[in-house]
């Protein structure tokens, strides 16, 4: 296997990653990461493991994708959406460990030919409810195709790759997404006229595409020339192949409805008499099960980014929040910051902070919730001197990060307040130097 910048290869004897990852194959690779199929040497489940080399994805200018992605994945939950099981880092690549969709992708099935129309109903009854549910969660995927469904063993469908997603607070004041984005087959038209678009509609168009390329085996807005293509697209212009159900063509009529206002939602797509072909009630509940629960957790305003405010760092938090694992400020210079993990006690790091502050006659605010601390020390003039915050990691362990006000207030920093706190650590990690051996987080 032919390595190149930065890749690093499996090794005839099996690599071992974070002494609990062992790399068995690469499964596939694209411009910014490859993938391997790995062995969780804990549990003995097969997984996938996605290696992102941090200076690509940097001047690839793909770090608010991966961001994103990781935020996005740790937080859904839903039979036909990949799983994230683990977020690791080293000081040169990001690790996402994922459930492995050992089908590989639908685009691959497609290929061989077009879908039998109950095996596209399966399918697509499976996207509908996983695309459903996002949605109900705040999430809109925005680059929905086949080559990011992915089949597991049992031939279920999977949906993945969620580095374009929007979320409600990419949402402007007119109530609409505006960032153009996208495949181009798969694009609706409200987003080729640049004036806006409702994320969920997007997504249902999109899906409307998928269904039609299942039925037919190819796709319903094809040229070689790209203009022409958005031009079908736009008018919503296409043909169904002769085979189509008269059922199948009016659901696909009404997703591939050009007019956003009056395409089709997935709560009506749940009630098609196509789509409900030969489901039981209960089973037509199943699938629409994420909308009566999530739904109405959305509209009291709790969407999946609340959290509670005492809940322990995971895996994103630790990459996202402290150095050596820094997925936020990797891609950019590092600010006067330090950060480690402490055995003491939350309160105990906070009190010797206003002490010291005290002591050089500086303003001391205190600061804080369940789960979270922090200290502000000002100048006699108002000015930011130093911030800390203390949040809990796990039982016995927190993180704390310290932050200089500026260049003139360093003096404080390095010399009076990061000599009183870094102590008693159990351990560190110096966001300005070089890290040492890397660590997972789990």
């Amino acid at each position: 296997m032919q390595d190149s910048g930065g890749w690093e290869a499996p090794r005839r004897a099996a690599k071992v990653l974070f002494g609990r990852y062992e790399l068995v194959g690469l499964l596939g690779f694209g411009a910014s990461a490859r993938v391997y199929l790995a062995r969780d040497l804990r549990s003995g489940q097969s997984v996938a493991l996605k290696a992102i080399p941090k200076g690509r994805v940097a001047k690839g200018g793909r770090a608010p994708n991966v961001v994103r992605e990781i935020s996005i994945m740790r937080h859904l939950r839903h039979p036909h959406v990949l799983r994230l099981l683990a977020v690791l880092a080293s000081r040169s690549k990001i690790y996402i460990v994922l459930e492995l969709a050992r089908g590989g992708e639908l685009l691959a099935r497609v290929a061989r030919g077009r879908l039998p129309e109950d095996l596209s109903r399966r399918y697509f009854r499976q996207l509908i409810s996983a695309i459903g549910y996002c949605h109900s969660r705040g999430v809109f995927h925005r680059d929905l195709k086949p080559e990011n469904l992915l089949l597991d063993d049992a031939g279920d469908l999977k949906v993945s790759d969620f580095g374009l997603s929007a979320l409600p607070d990419q949402i402007r004041g007119d109530g609409l997404l505006h960032t153009v984005c996208g495949t181009p087959a798969y694009v609706a038209p409200e987003i080729l006229s640049k004036k806006g678009y409702d994320g969920a509609k997007i997504d249902v168009w999109s899906c409307g595409v998928i269904l039609y390329v299942l039925n037919a085996g190819y796709l319903p807005f094809n040229d070689p020339n790209l203009m022409a293509m958005y031009r079908k697209i736009y008018r919503g212009e296409y043909r169904c192949p002769e085979w189509t159900s008269p059922e199948l063509r009016q659901l696909i009529g009404r997703i591939l409805d050009p007019n956003p206002e009056t395409r089709i939602t997935v709560d009506s797509i749940l009630h098609d008499p196509w789509f409900k072909k030969g489901l039981s009630e209960e089973e037509r509940a199943a699938a629409a099960k994420f909308h009566a629960a999530e739904t109405a957790e959305a509209e009291d305003g709790k969407f999946w980014m609340s959290e509670e405010p005492d809940r322990a760092l995971d895996a994103f938090d630790l990459i996202s929040f402290s150095s050596g694992l820094d997925l936020s400020g990797l891609f950019g210079p590092a600010s006067d910051r330090q950060r480690f993990v402490s055995a003491e006690p939350a309160e105990v790091i906070l009190g010797r902070a206003e002490d010291i502050g005290a002591k050089e006659g500086l303003v001391v605010r205190r600061k804080g919730e369940k789960g979270l601390g922090a200290v502000e020390v000002e100048g006699q003039i108002g000015n930011l001197v130093a911030r800390m915050v203390v949040r809990r990691l796990a039982e016995g362990l927190v993180v704390v990060e310290v932050e200089g006000g500026g260049d003139a207030e360093r003096g404080f920093l390095q010399g009076k307040l990061l000599p009183a706190l870094k102590g008693p650590v159990k351990a560190t990690a110096n966001s300005g130097s070089a890290a040492g051996r890397p660590y997972p987080v789990l």
